[in-house]
């Protein structure tokens, strides 16, 4: 999922055009995007929609809902509406105690029940306070349903004044939500980037993610998508040396051979697993046969 669009729950005029998209993920939005007054409604009208056989055959897109807060008269009829067949993720905001995301699971498992949904849908967690921060890793091993952290900069630095394109504080806050991820054995994904017009900002933040082993990148406006598709495909040249390592690997396997040197690099078993990942990557984009 190298690109997770946002899609108001509001507007459902924008549904078919998200679907037509070239975003790997979908994040339909009943939170931040949907005033007060229409919270219900769109709700009513995102359900109905999730229903329908174009969201069911949804092209291989990953389906997100991004719910209310825990904390809000909302969340229990959001989860309740929304948790439907071929939906893959719930979205949690504000999340900041284990105890959250265990409400958070069990609501899920309940609405699973009552709407007879079969294949477990997961959570995706906002990492959007300093509570939350510092307890990330904690939040990732909460549950079995927590499938990655979402780290929402905005959120986090502007009500304590922190300048949202400070690159040392962005590449702390990122660093740290990998390794929590990584502790719960779970994907980190990336915050969205709000200055549509700053495509070159886009481009740097979404390097920056990559590099520190992010799966994607958010996207608030469907002109960022290419530029998340971009960002996050492996290169030519990663692919060709990870094509070698999985290959170097399988010999070195059948000769009993534990580290070995390829392209002039040495290789163990930390690098060829993920030159593993990048070869599957590589793959599923029709990047090599």
């Amino acid at each position: 999922m190298r690109s997770k669009l946002f899609v108001p729950g509001s507007r459902p005029e924008l549904f078919p055009k998200a679907l037509a998209s070239a975003a790997d993920g979908l994040s339909f939005d009943l939170e931040d995007s949907v005033t007060e007054p229409r919270k219900d409604e769109a709700r009513a009208t995102l359900r109905a929609f999730l229903l329908s056989e174009a969201a069911q055959v949804a092209h291989g897109k990953t389906i997100i809902v991004r719910v209310n807060a825990l904390d809000t008269p909302h969340f229990a009829a959001d989860v309740a509406a929304v948790t439907q067949p071929g939906v893959h993720l719930i979205n949690i905001p504000k999340v900041e105690t284990p105890e959250d995301v265990l409400q958070a699971a069990q609501a899920v498992e309940a609405a699973e029940r009552a709407n007879g949904v079969t294949v477990p849908v997961k959570l995706l967690l906002n990492i959007e306070s300093p509570r939350a921060f510092r307890a990330a890793a904690s939040l990732a091993c909460a549950h079995e349903r927590v499938a990655g952290l979402q780290l929402g900069l905005g959120d986090l630095f502007e009500p304590l004044g922190i300048d949202r394109r400070a690159i040392a504080a962005i590449d702390q806050a990122m660093f740290q939500i990998r390794i929590a991820a990584g502790e719960a054995g779970v994907f980190a994904y990336d915050s969205a980037f709000a200055n549509i017009a700053d495509v070159e900002g886009f481009r740097a933040e979404a390097a920056q993610a990559r590099r520190l082993g992010f799966l994607g990148k958010s996207c608030i406006h469907p002109s960022q998508v290419a530029l998340a598709n971009e960002a996050f495909r492996p290169t030519d040249d990663e692919i060709a040396h990870a094509v070698k390592v999985v290959a170097a690997a399988r010999e070195a396997d059948a000769e009993g051979r534990g580290a070995y040197v390829v392209d002039g690099k040495m290789i163990d078993g930390p690098f060829v697993r993920r030159a593993e990942r990048i070869v599957a990557t590589a793959r599923q984009l029709g990047l090599v046969a």
